[in-house]
């Protein structure tokens, strides 16, 4: 069997054993093989936390950023060179959290970014407690008498927004995430995958067992364009519909409406600096 390009080979690896990060690595890894890309195609940019590491563990263009700041990272590298592949990579504390008002503004911005969000309901790498997806009465080491807010819900968020692309995996469907990955990747526009996952050391709440109860692929009879039907499937509590919920091809990227880009496709990267008027606009400010 031929390598994985994406593979760094062996090497220590942080996340605890049983974690489901481990199986979200493989499967991106596996997707972004089957998409055709080659890993000097590719940037992964995360933020802090254990799937903030995920980069780490892979071949590619890296770029790990600040907490919460993944997304805007993101959204500059597509906008200076559009022909890189560029995925936004980080938990949901790191993603809804930390980094929820980029989240929102992302969206109505429209970067052609694919964003993965490892989504444990827990702060994984600050020791367990509460993050924006966490249930009521999810109780942790901090919120000792049981969360008392809603949980964030970034489907329905996303949704409502009009975001191009919004889907959901579980980390124990690699299958299932593999072909979501790949979908969200070729589609133009800010992508969601949001990937449910157990932690098993600091949530002994929504386990594997837990999740295995509860999620079901979306059914073959939805229209992802139907945002209504899109947005029910999102608001669900008993049952976790996994898949591609909702897909429209009707708005127009970030890249796209900026000025530079109006007179020319070569990317910023690649374009030389007219230093008379770089001179010219630096003195005009002083």
């Amino acid at each position: 069997m031929s390598r994985n390009p994406f593979d760094a080979g062996p090497g220590e690896i942080s996340w605890c054993p049983g974690c489901g990060n481990f199986s979200i690595l493989d499967t991106l890894k596996e997707a972004l093989a089957g998409v055709g890309l080659r890993p000097e195609q590719l940037v992964v940019v995360s933020g802090i936390g254990q799937a903030g590491k995920t980069p780490h563990y892979m071949k590619c263009n890296v770029f790990n950023g600040l907490h919460g700041r993944a997304i805007p990272l993101a959204t500059g590298v597509k906008a200076a060179n559009p022909s890189l592949t560029v995925i936004a990579e980080g938990g949901d504390g790191d993603m809804y959290g930390e980094g929820g008002n980029h989240f929102i503004h992302a969206v109505r911005r429209n970067p052609d970014i694919t964003c993965i969000v490892h989504n444990n309901m827990v702060y994984g790498l600050t020791k367990g407690q509460a993050s924006p997806t966490s249930p009521t009465g999810f109780v942790t080491p901090l919120q000792v008498h049981g969360v008392t807010q809603e949980p964030f819900n970034p489907l329905a968020v996303a949704i409502c927004l009009n975001a191009p692309f919004v889907a959901r995996a579980f980390a124990g469907d690699r299958k299932g995430t593999a072909a979501v990955i790949r979908a969200a990747i070729g589609h133009r526009g800010f992508a969601l995958v949001d990937i449910l996952q157990p932690c098993v050391t600091f949530n002994k709440v929504n386990t594997w067992q837990w999740f295995q109860e509860r999620v079901e692929r979306v059914p073959d009879s939805h229209d992802p364009a139907d945002r209504m039907k899109a947005l029910e499937l999102a608001l669900g509590t008993e049952r976790l519909p996994t898949g591609v919920l909702y897909a429209t091809t009707s708005r127009r990227t970030f890249e796209e409406s900026l000025p530079p880009y109006e007179t020319s496709e070569e990317p910023l990267r690649g374009r030389e600096v007219d230093r008379r008027e770089l001179t010219a606009l630096i003195e005009s400010l002083r």
